[in-house]
């Protein structure tokens, strides 16, 4: 949960290539590292060079360790596919869970039961109001929140500005507040300092919160920690555990019996109301709290660059219709949503560590793998000094993630290309939701197309989730009273060729999973991914993806202490396990990594 200390990362660089070598830094354009990058799933590096002015002149993003299911799917049972694919990460299970499942559907021409459809969008809307708070407030929310500062705060002055944000403010009574300070303090005292705290950028110029605020955003951190348990329960009630549910299978679902349980369909509905009270007084408060004070500071106000959107449909809620609409806008222009034409999308590895270079369709990709690590060179050190470092090189190949382009363009997912399609397409439910944020905040519309509107379109639509998402839930029980089927009954002919993906919108943005079967059994796989997607390296034409090209043009305020970065990387919420999946099934070495086991550093030897 702690931020990165870029000069302990230095200094590890340095032991491990040079015995600690240093000279003093000279004027003139200079390479700041941050890696790992944590409070994310997986590993991700970071490189930026950066002018005299403090300026971000360019940017390179690599994720540094790879993971294998893919190529693991070859040769396998169309049904078992699903239960290995969701071990591709362990935030987004049911993602790759249910879109995988999807794909298996897709090729062998499965429509399943309308009980079943509805079974799987309530277990994706639990996981979206999981996974956004714990994203804002676990992963993201320390890039916003000074936890030293809240330890300043006055709790009762705190309590009565909660008001401010929501009529009924969750966990922001006084001796709600005093508990938060008194728990962080404890941390704070023992000799490891901050415990999940520590090792953070506090004080940074860039932090705006005054001492109260920090507070109530610091006891909604811990509430938060509480929500999430809650919200895993509701999604154990129709999946039988969490992670890693177990109820889907190609043609439905198997919980029939928790679907005809009043006691069961109670207790979801209940723990889904409560988890909406979070959302919309303190998820929400928040970011309207965040976008009052940070709307000013340029490092979160840039506009960004790429204004190329695209999202899937998400959260099917009647028989016909979605919480979540889909499309493509392009260069910002929400006069006109765009189809989505699937044939348009590839992806190329020719700064990524694969064999073949060329676009690929989903449907054809390939993930041999081609490691070439790094190249000797220099970055800023501690105390303004440079270092010796293995450096990326943009010449090369540099990350175990391809690129993705659709028609050759690089585009961004994820919430905010989800909520501007949704906008932008008249979506009668997310367009109150948004008018009224804007409203309350005195944001135009355009402050969406900021590292804070990114954050905030998380947020709305969990808010659209948490508002509209029970929709299903009535439907489910009103069908069940004439229609009890969860499963449809299939055959497989190991003589026929089958192709099939599934696609839509999971939290992180649009995810897709491509089959080929043959022989009855998988013959290729692929899953394209939203952060693939978002952190793809620079392709053939030199165009980079929305990581970097978010990365340029920022100002940093100090380059050891490099929470600029760290923001705007976190506000995508990568997940990089998802984006990389590659083995070498021979055997060989493709590299190796030595663990830290009391700092947890990872550097490769």
């Amino acid at each position: 949960m702690s931020q990165n200390n870029v000069t302990e990362e230095m200094a590890d660089t340095v032991e491990t290539s040079t015995q600690g070598h240093v000279t003093p830094a000279s004027s003139g354009p200079k390479r700041v590292v941050v890696d790992p990058i944590t409070r994310i799933e997986g590993h991700l590096r970071a490189e930026v060079i950066v002018g005299d002015d403090g300026v971000v002149q360019d940017a390179f993003v690599s994720s540094t360790l790879f993971r294998g299911l893919e190529i693991i799917a070859r040769n396998r049972d169309p049904r078992n596919v699903p239960l290995l694919m969701q071990r591709i990460c362990g935030v987004c299970t049911y993602s790759h869970y249910l879109k995988s499942t999807m794909s298996m559907e897709d090729a062998l021409g499965i429509t399943i039961p309308y009980n079943a459809a509805l079974v799987r969008s309530l277990m994706d809307a639990t996981l979206f109001m999981h996974d956004h708070p714990v994203h804002f407030y676990q992963l993201h929310g320390l890039d916003w929140v000074d936890i030293t500062s809240a330890l300043k705060a006055d709790p009762a002055k705190a309590s009565k500005l909660a008001f401010k944000y929501s009529d009924n403010p969750v966990a922001t009574g006084e001796n709600d507040l005093i508990k938060a300070q008194e728990t962080v303090k404890k941390f704070a005292e023992h000799p490891q300092g901050l415990g999940p705290f520590a090792n953070a950028y506090w004080g940074h110029s860039t932090y705006k919160f005054t001492p109260e605020q920090n507070l109530i955003a610091l006891s909604h951190y811990l509430k938060a920690l509480e929500m999430q348990r809650k919200v895993a329960q509701m999604m154990a009630i129709f999946g039988g555990k969490n992670p890693h549910p177990q109820s889907l299978v190609v043609g439905g679902v198997t919980c029939i019996m928790d679907m005809l349980d009043p006691a069961r369909m109670a207790e979801f509905m209940v723990k889904y109301k409560d988890m909406a009270n979070f959302i919309n007084n303190a998820y929400y408060a928040d970011v309207v709290m965040a976008a009052e004070m940070y709307k000013d500071e340029p490092s979160v106000m840039q506009s960004i660059p790429i204004k190329n959107f695209m999202a899937g449909d998400g959260l099917l809620v009647d028989r016909n219709e979605y919480l979540l609409s889909k499309g493509m806008i392009l260069d910002g222009d929400l006069s006109t949503v765009h189809e989505i034409n699937e044939d348009l999308i590839t992806e190329e590895a020719t700064h990524s560590w694969y064999q073949i270079d060329e676009p690929l369709h989903p449907y054809d990709g390939d993930s041999e793998p081609k490691h070439t690590g790094f190249v000797k060179g220099e970055s800023v050190g501690p105390d303004g000094k440079m270092i010796h470092s293995e450096n990326i090189d943009p010449e090369g190949k540099y990350s175990w993630i391809k690129s993705p382009r659709y028609d050759g363009k690089p585009m961004e997912v994820g919430p905010l290309a989800s909520i501007l399609i949704s906008y932008a397409r008249g979506n009668k439910r997310v367009v109150p939701i948004v008018d009224e944020f804007l409203k309350k905040t005195g944001l135009p519309l355009t402050a969406l197309y900021t590292t804070l509107g990114r954050t905030a379109a998380r947020m709305l639509q969990a808010k659209v989730i948490a508002d509209h998402g029970l929709e299903a839930f009535d439907n489910l029980l009103e069908n069940l009273k004439v229609d009890e089927e969860s499963c449809t009954k299939y055959t497989i002919d190991n003589d026929k060729e089958y192709k099939g993906r599934g696609i839509g919108e999971v939290p992180r943005g649009m995810l897709s999973h491509w089959t080929r079967i043959k022989n009855g059994v998988v013959s290729n796989y692929q899953a394209t991914v939203p952060s693939t997607w978002n952190a793809g390296p620079i392709d053939a034409k030199g165009v980079k993806g929305p990581y970097e090209t978010n990365l340029i043009g920022l100002k940093i305020a100090d380059l050891s202490q490099p929470l600029e970065i760290i923001r705007i990387v976190h506000s995508f919420d990568p997940c990089i396990a998802c984006a990389v999946q590659v083995m070498d099934v021979r055997g060989n070495k493709i590299s190796e990594y030595k663990v830290d086991p009391l700092y947890g550093g990872v550097c490769s030897v």
